[in-house]
């Protein structure tokens, strides 16, 4: 039997409500995999946690998450609760963990679901590309420092250093690897997403890009500018199977690519490093809607399909690959039925009826005989 030691943080807003909803997804998977076993533990950190104690991730918490297989966060921050300098708590506790667990390539799949609303006329052959923003420089290398001068001036610096954009390149190679390439062709390509024709910094990204190409000899790659890329993606997002790139430019398009496929509520992300993962989903806290029980659950149960995702690559683990696989097909087959869905998504179903759907369609999942 594998077991795998998993942190959680619920944290603030409709958080809480998510996270018991996934839980609900994992009790069902450990029933139906029986040779997988989940020691979860839940760690109280965020904007709450900040209101009542002055400290938005607690020493102990972070020490828990370094201990831990993988990390589940929920999603954290108040509008209201902030530090004595007026800004939100949230970016202090995840560049905090970020930093401390080396947390150096963001992963935000952008796929079109049957079923799921799109704003786009025409989908073509489909949508399933994935973003992988570098997380630990480029402009949010700054954050906690920058430059004022007196109140007439305002500094931050882009960082770009090899062994970063290395790290998030080879991430970026080693992913298509395992994708089945883009829906246009079926071709296997990473796309380096820069500014290289201004930015000394993006000419630079760039080249480190195609330095780590040429250990990837099977994996096409190209580059396109990341004004243009916003055009290809909303008139031609199949073309795409791979796109990298630096951190500002991450956090802008990734938002862009969840907007075509059904919005942030359908948007899992996780977030890599040499030794530790996390995973998110990539909305907000929505405190305008928490403890109603109509949050869309399914980016934070995603989020824990591609947790499980990681788990089986890093150990080897075909039961836990076949976990996460079966998590992804039941939330496709809950959308593509359009019976149980949340506001967000056009429904009237709970956060918890939304889950239960998923925990029911995961019953119907043939389980692999992973035993010989």
């Amino acid at each position: 039997m594998s077991s795998y030691k998993i942190a959680l943080l619920p944290g603030d807003g409709i958080g809480p409500e998510t996270m018991a909803a996934t839980e609900l997804v994992l009790e069902q998977i450990a029933m139906e995999f029986s040779d997988l076993n989940f020691e979860t533990i839940s760690y109280r950190a965020g904007a709450e946690n900040y209101r009542d104690t002055g400290v938005t991730l607690p020493d102990a918490v972070l020490e828990g998450c370094l201990a831990a297989d993988a990390v589940l966060l929920s999603a954290i921050g108040l509008p209201d609760v902030r530090q004595p300098d007026g800004t939100e708590v949230q970016p202090t506790m995840m560049v905090g963990l970020r930093r401390a667990m080396g947390l150096h390539s963001a992963v935000r799949p952008v796929k079109l679901y049957p079923g799921a609303p799109c704003v786009l006329q025409n989908t073509g052959p489909g949508i399933d590309f994935v973003i992988i923003r570098e997380n630990l420089e480029g402009l949010f290398a700054s954050f906690g420092g920058g430059g004022m001068v007196g109140d007439d001036v305002a500094t931050d610096t882009l960082i770009v250093t090899r062994k970063g954009t290395s790290k998030v390149a080879e991430y970026a190679f080693q992913l298509a690897r395992r994708r089945s390439g883009r829906p246009a062709d079926g071709k296997q390509i990473v796309t380096c997403v820069d500014k290289a024709n201004v930015f000394r910094s993006m000419a630079f990204f760039r080249k480190i890009v195609n330095d780590a190409s040429q250990s990837f000899p099977d994996i096409e790659h190209n580059a396109v500018y990341v004004d243009a890329m916003s055009l290809y993606m909303v008139q031609n997002p199949w073309d795409f199977d791979v796109l990298v790139m630096e951190n500002q430019f991450g956090d802008i398009l990734s938002d862009l690519g969840a907007g075509l496929v059904g919005g942030l509520g359908l948007g899992p992300s996780a977030e890599m490093g040499d030794d530790h993962a996390l995973f998110q989903p990539s909305h907000g806290t929505a405190p305008q809607i928490a403890g109603k029980n109509v949050a869309n659950p399914l980016a934070t149960i995603l989020s824990a399909s591609m947790m499980l995702d990681w788990l089986g690559e890093r150990h080897n683990d075909d039961s836990c690959l076949a976990a996460a696989a079966a998590i992804e097909t039941a939330v496709a087959e809950v959308l593509a039925a359009q019976m149980v869905r949340t506001p967000d998504l056009g429904g009237a179903s709970s956060t918890t009826e939304v889950a239960e759907a998923v925990a029911a369609a995961i019953t119907k999942t043939p389980v692999t005989d992973t035993s010989h």
